[in-house]
């Protein structure tokens, strides 16, 4: 079998290995691949691994050897799926490999805006520390994190993972969910409780996005939701940019009726150089880089792999 991967740089820049596809065929890795670049790369290929290049239905019309694809991530969106399905042609992807570490920047955002964390670095390093009078410096306020109330749309793997952090910081949970409390009990979370959309929205400190991108929550977070928080409220994305309506966001920022916000992602990316949220104040933004943590691409890799042995094996597993 021939197995070629169109974009391997995101999952692997050089620091890991495409090992544990040796003994599945011939691999074949690009970094990334243009739109028109596709269908050669593809031509001879019975098993192809995309992250973000799109295959179409036009795309698997133009190569007949074509048996399977293997989306390098969580959401499979980039495929056209049900034109797969009429081809033959089996489409996997890959869940719940990077729940740990994207939880971890949800409290990497947190624990920065409310310690202010890098703007006293900078000052120290500027010399701010060293002319002080005192042994002892605040610049901003700084917000204990106990007590607070944190919100979740969405309690999926991450959502899930999130709460339970959240948890053991002494803060109080609340879910947009359609989870029942035995299904909250039996995932530990029976402390947890789900509520509407206004009561999230007014009574979260921080909020924080962990659902799919759908017609029905594409910007869930616009100026009417914006306009239910708390102006001390904290937001946080590291689920899909098209959650948020960004202008009214960047309104709600500059306008000091939102204390700040963490984003891991956005509605274009890269982003356009006019993209409001790029200076708007109190906005932290890193560049969709939750899920990569050396451990998580790791086990995205294995799993990419496990996903093609299961393939031939005629067990195919993680099927979308």
């Amino acid at each position: 079998m021939n197995i070629c991967v169109l974009d391997g740089y995101a999952a692997n820049p050089g620091d890991l290995s495409w090992q544990a596809f040796d003994a599945l065929g011939t691999l074949k890795v690009y970094d990334r691949t243009a739109p028109g670049e596709i269908v050669s790369r593809l031509a001879d290929t019975e098993i192809a691994l995309t992250n973000k290049v799109v295959i179409s239905a036009r795309t698997m019309d133009a190569l007949p050897k074509l048996k399977y694809i293997g989306v390098l991530a969580t959401g499979y969106n980039v495929v056209d799926v049900a034109a797969a399905r009429a081809r033959g042609v089996v489409v996997t992807n890959i869940p719940a490999y990077s729940t740990d570490s994207v939880a971890q920047l949800v409290f990497a955002f947190l624990l920065n805006i409310c310690q202010q964390v890098q703007l006293h670095s900078d000052l120290v390093h500027q010399g701010r520390w060293v002319s002080s009078p005192d042994f002892s410096f605040t610049a901003a306020p700084l917000v204990e994190l106990a007590g607070k109330t944190m919100g979740l749309v969405g309690l999926g793997n991450i959502g899930q993972a999130v709460a339970r952090i959240a948890l053991a910081f002494g803060m109080k949970v609340l879910a947009l969910t359609s989870k029942t409390a035995v299904q909250l009990a039996a995932a530990g979370l029976s402390e947890l409780q789900a509520v509407d959309a206004h009561s999230l929205f007014s009574q979260s400190d921080v909020l924080s996005l962990h659902c799919p991108l759908t017609e029905e929550t594409r910007s869930l977070v616009n100026a009417r939701t914006l306009s239910w928080m708390k102006p001390t409220a904290i937001l946080i994305n590291t689920g899909r940019g098209g959650l948020i309506d960004e202008a009214a966001l960047a309104a709600a920022l500059a306008d000091n009726r939102l204390a700040a916000a963490g984003l891991d992602v956005l509605s274009t990316e890269p982003p356009r150089a006019d993209n409001p949220l790029l200076t708007a104040p109190h906005c932290y933004i890193t560049p969709h880089l939750a899920w990569a943590s050396v451990e998580a691409r790791r086990r995205l890799i294995q799993i990419a792999a496990d996903n093609v042995l299961a393939f031939l094996s005629g067990k195919p597993v993680n099927l979308c």
